[in-house]
């Protein structure tokens, strides 16, 4: 029996027969051994006391969604089926109540002639109450698109839940139940989270109520999207554990179990949960709105990477490359230009690229802060509006100088390039620059710049023609990176390069 659960990998190690083997030949503990190496401590704490206490608070929730459905019970073979007369269309109703005064059903629908509906369960997940009058956090995706959500308390009462709202950003949706005296868990501290501690979750994996699994916090902070620095840990969760709390030992929730990393489909050693802080920042808006207001200032960026960082000059490789500045959005307003790198936003510092929507987007509409950014070797301060978040618009160009032309040249980038034309310049949405239009076996070719790219800016210098190209290039440095900024299609690149000599 051993040999063959092991080979379903449902246990793993010796079988029976190879555990009883190794009992008879063992050879007898010593007596003179001290008491205490017989004894085999316990791993891990004792969560007994934990989970039964926040069991009570921990709810099943399904969710419902009504479809069109076909009534079909069979019917006079070879004939097809129309819905409320199996087996008969109209055509074929029609002909048997004229010629033969057979009268048969007319098609059954619903009111105003509409098909008829049925709910069908659409999936399962988990919840917990916050509050003692019906409050309940989940996960956005948990009720998606239901009809109606049902939720199941663990003494087996069901009730059906309003939507108060659901954000899809952070995947966290706000739900309540017409109840009063409902046991709930207390909200702990996520920020204090350590790497390391010991957290276990609670929820319905695969629609089982109520199921505890434990596990360690594996890391924090970790970006698997624009608003959410997730917490990732080592416990098993599952399908159905979607909502469900992780608690510490102390048993307050300090997140939100939303997604799993796996190729199958089930566990696979790593999940992530909500931090109980962006969770509790959310649903109070969701309370008091039905919806969440995010800031926005229109900026697409990129990571500053260590190579960059030393091209720009910077002390250390941190904050948010600005790859593109969408025109007339407060960014543009402020004077923020593709290729700065903010550091700081409102006061708070910009670590990584990630840290910056997540402030701005914390930042409510219409809040004037101020920003630091980083331009030509040295911080500048900028002062920017927040506007609401609202989809991004397509980039309009603004208005481009004179055309004029020139020969390709050559230079110590080892590229050929051309002034701008009008059209060009309007492609890309900006004022100046020289478009790449061959590339040799030089520093730029092997940094990456392509033939159709636009260099718009070499170190500290603004390129607004081949000449000043020339004169920027010819003199720098061979054994230091400079900062090439380079225009591809509607991003600011920033590409560190070391000039060769000039032939």
């Amino acid at each position: 029996m051993g040999a063959t659960l092991a080979a379903l990998g449902l246990i793993s190690g010796p079988s029976l027969a190879q555990g009883n083997a190794a009992k008879s030949t063992a050879a007898p503990a010593s007596t003179t051994a001290p008491a205490q190496a017989l004894s085999t401590p316990r791993i891990g704490p004792d969560f007994v006391d934990l989970v039964e206490k926040a069991n009570p608070a921990v709810v099943n929730i399904r969710t419902t969604e009504k479809v069109n459905v076909k009534q079909s019970q069979g019917g006079i073979p070879g004939m097809p089926n129309i819905p409320g007369m199996p087996g008969i269309d109209e055509d074929q109703a029609e002909f048997f109540r004229r010629f033969f005064g057979i009268p048969l059903p007319t098609p059954k629908q619903g009111p105003n002639n509409k098909p008829q509906q049925e709910e069908q369960n659409r999936g399962v997940g988990s919840g917990f109450i916050i509050e003692s009058n019906g409050f309940i956090l989940t996960n956005a995706h948990v009720i998606e698109g239901a009809t109606t959500i049902y939720v199941t308390l663990p003494d087996k009462r069901e009730f059906k839940a309003k939507l108060i709202g659901a954000d899809k950003r952070t995947d966290v949706a706000l739900v309540k139940i017409e109840a009063t005296g409902l046991p709930r868990l207390q909200i702990g501290d996520s920020s204090k989270v350590r790497v390391g501690e010991w957290v276990l979750a609670i929820g319905s994996p695969f629609g089982l109520e109520n199921t505890v699994t434990a596990g360690i916090v594996s890391a924090k902070s970790r970006d698997t999207g624009d608003y959410l620095p997730f917490i990732q840990t080592d416990v098993a969760v599952n399908p159905g554990n979607s909502g469900g709390p992780l608690l510490n030992t102390r048993g307050e929730v300090i997140g939100i179990n939303s997604q799993i990393f796996s190729r199958s489909g089930g566990y696979m050693g790593i999940s992530f949960a909500i931090p109980m802080d962006e969770a509790m920042r959310v649903s109070n808006q969701l309370r008091a709105s039905g919806k969440v207001s995010r800031g926005r200032i229109g900026v697409a960026i990129a990571e500053v990477s260590k190579e960059v960082a030393e091209s720009l000059g910077l002390p250390k490789a941190r904050g948010a490359l600005v790859r593109n500045v969408e025109a007339g959005a407060p960014a543009d307003k402020a004077g923020v230009e593709a290729g700065d790198v903010i550091l700081s936003f409102d006061g708070r510092l910009i670590e990584k690229s990630s840290d910056l929507p997540r402030i701005v987007g914390d930042t409510k509409a219409g809040t004037k802060a101020q920003m630091e950014v980083w331009r030509k070797g040295a911080p500048k301060e900028l002062s920017v509006t927040v506007a609401d978040l609202e989809p991004a618009e397509k980039v309009v160009a603004k208005k481009a100088d004179p055309e004029t032309t020139a020969p390709n040249t050559k230079n110590n980038f080892k590229v050929g390039v051309a002034e701008l034309t009008e059209a060009k310049r309007r492609e890309l949405g900006i004022k100046s620059g020289v478009e790449i239009q061959s590339l040799t076996d030089g520093p730029l070719s092997k940094a990456g710049a392509r033939v159709g790219d636009v260099i718009v800016r070499v170190a500290d210098v603004d390129i607004s023609s081949v000449k000043q190209f020339e004169n920027a290039v010819k003199d720098l440095p061979k054994n230091k990176s400079v900062a090439v900024f380079i225009r591809r299609a509607n991003s600011t690149i920033v590409i560190p390069v070391k000039p060769g000599s000039n032939e």
